[in-house]
């Protein structure tokens, strides 16, 4: 196809421009450093701002800090895509997972009208997106009119241990996920009353499920709360 044929000489021109190679740098280099500090605030356990729980953007922050691994989850991935950009061979990986992170970030910044990343977050996502197309010729093969050859069937045998496999593993992820926390605040203070009957400390149950529905109280302190109580018991 023509397009594909012009995609290609256009990418290739410009990588042989010595200037575009620094300015690729620059931009790897840049947005590794905005990922790895903001990142390692998150996974060291500290607030990301000093905002005011009522400033929309502090709100959603406070919320967020309030997630627990969740947020430490965020700096890692932020950390790793940092780190992934600063090297060359891993620079493509990195930009892939750098970008929806950054566009989730721009979107939120619009969302909220937050001053504080109103211009740097949009301008990160051009960075990404310009060592996105940097990387063309290895991301074009997932392009819609880029048309790769598909490979003949010629297996009818049915995969039973691939397909017993996974049944297994389904099993498996159910159950550990049903099982592995002890108590739970669920949707309502109904639901969450519910499960008291087989807590190891009822009273302390219903203690945690008023704060999270009534009291509006963090999820990680009503935990703290609920299993200092059963031990103390």
């Amino acid at each position: 196809m023509d397009i594909i044929y012009k995609l290609d000489e256009l990418h290739l021109k410009a990588k042989q421009n010595k200037w575009l190679n620094y300015f690729t740098i620059f931009c790897r280099l840049s947005l590794a450093a905005g990922f790895i500090l903001a990142g390692f605030v998150k996974v060291n356990g500290e607030r990301f701002t000093n905002l005011s729980n009522n400033q929309p953007m502090g709100h959603y922050l406070e919320a967020l800090f309030h997630t627990g691994y969740y947020y430490t989850f965020i700096g890692i991935l932020q950390m790793l895509a940092g780190a992934l950009l600063v090297f060359r061979r891993t620079a493509t990986l990195g930009a892939v997972l750098y970008f929806p992170i950054i566009l989730n970030i721009f979107i939120l910044s619009i969302a909220v009208r937050f001053e504080g990343s109103l211009l740097s977050s949009p301008l990160m996502v051009l960075a990404n997106l310009y060592l996105l197309c940097w990387d063309y010729d290895k991301l074009k093969y997932i392009m819609p009119f880029y048309t790769i050859p598909k490979p003949a069937i010629t297996d009818t045998k049915f995969p039973i241990k691939f397909f017993a496999g996974s049944a297994m593993a389904i099993i498996v992820l159910v159950l550990i996920i049903t099982n592995v926390f002890s108590i739970m605040p669920r949707n309502t203070a109904a639901d969450c009353k519910r499960q008291c009957k087989s807590s190891k400390n009822p009273q302390a149950c219903e203690v945690f499920c008023d704060g999270i529905h009534n009291q509006g109280k963090p999820l990680d302190k009503s935990l703290d709360e609920y299993f200092k109580a059963v031990e103390d018991k």
